[in-house]
């Protein structure tokens, strides 16, 4: 997959025979071709796989994952972890449900939750980075809180909206495209762009790549760590007004387990745990990659139990291919 690293490349200026090219975008985009073999694989297990119908709802069920992974992947590529998504997702998507169904209009109801998001963030960034606490410790601290928090809001119950238009953001359509479909393609653009032509996206990859040399650099080491973790709080915070727009009701339980497929997709999608090293595009489709798994297993009406053990197969295997091309790309 195509990555992003703190050390800049050497742009090869060589002319490269027709063959060794294409062999060389093959080690590059490996994870597309990995992801079009699942394709292939499923369009010949189920004549509906490839169905337009099908695709728009694999891309409307990758959508909330994928926009909390896209948050995750700036954390990780500082090298952190942030263990709270699932929770801070379910403290959104709450606070969004019970400002709309008392009387907030959702606008600012989603405003509201997206700052409740990004003040986790920042709570938890700032002690990660100022008090250094180990980001796996604080945000599993985090996960609690947030999850606390939001049966403390809710007394444990779910909250109903009624409200058509912010229905629309999760369950619309334009055309045949689920518009929570294009909001994840615009999240994941926005998120790209910032990666990779702002400074604060260049200085996440260098935090990521060596802090130490990134401080005596001149980046501002701690105020990029908090970032990256606001970013992360604020788009966990986005999935769980999606769901909630989704469902049409705010689930306290929501978001359960969200952590470690966001983590998931973000690995196998090339991002390195240590940092410095990987991509929005590898996450993205590492995204569609693990929902397309979980519609062709649906599609074949293999059970959710089987469906655990073959996704942790196939996602071993995938990993080990995208590490294997990754080798052979830097070999290159």
């Amino acid at each position: 997959m195509s990555t992003q690293t703190a050390t800049p490349a050497v742009a090869a200026t060589q002319t490269t025979p027709l063959g060794q090219r294409a062999k060389s975008l093959l080690v590059r985009f490996n994870l597309v071709v990995i992801f079009a073999l699942i394709c292939l694989v499923g369009s010949q297990l189920s004549d509906d796989f490839l169905q337009q119908r099908n695709l728009f709802n694999l891309l409307q069920q990758s959508s909330i994952t994928g926009v909390v992974a896209i948050g995750m992947t700036f954390v990780i590529l500082t090298s952190g972890i942030d263990l709270s998504v699932g929770s801070v997702l379910a403290f959104g998507g709450m606070v969004v449900a019970m400002l709309i169904s008392g009387g907030t209009a959702w606008p600012i109801a989603v405003l509201v939750a997206l700052a409740a998001g990004a003040a986790f963030g920042l709570i938890q960034g700032g002690i990660s980075a100022y008090a250094a606490v180990p980001s796996f410790i604080i945000t599993l601290a985090g996960l609690t809180a947030a999850r606390g928090a939001t049966y403390l809001l809710t007394d444990g119950t779910p909250k109903s909206v009624d409200d058509g238009t912010f229905a629309l953001i999760g369950g619309g359509f334009i055309g045949q495209v689920p518009i929570v479909g294009i909001v994840f393609i615009v999240v994941s653009i926005l998120a790209a762009f910032v990666l990779r032509y702002t400074t604060f996206g260049q200085h996440v990859f260098a935090v990521g790549g060596n802090a130490e040399a990134a401080r005596l650099s001149g980046v501002p080491v701690r105020p990029v760590i908090v970032g990256a973790f606001v970013i992360s709080g604020v788009l966990a915070a986005f999935g769980g007004v999606l769901q909630t727009s989704y469902l049409s009701v705010g689930q306290p339980t929501a978001g359960t387990g969200f952590e470690l497929t966001a983590i998931a997709a973000v690995v196998l999608g090339g991002t390195s745990l240590f940092g410095g090293k990987g991509s929005i595009l590898g996450t993205f489709i590492a995204v569609l990659m693990l929902s397309a798994l979980t519609n062709i297993f649906n599609l074949m009406g293999v059970s959710s139990y089987w469906q655990q053990i073959v996704t942790g197969v196939v996602l071993a295997g995938a990993v080990f291919l995208n590490r294997w091309f990754d080798r052979r790309h830097a070999a290159a």
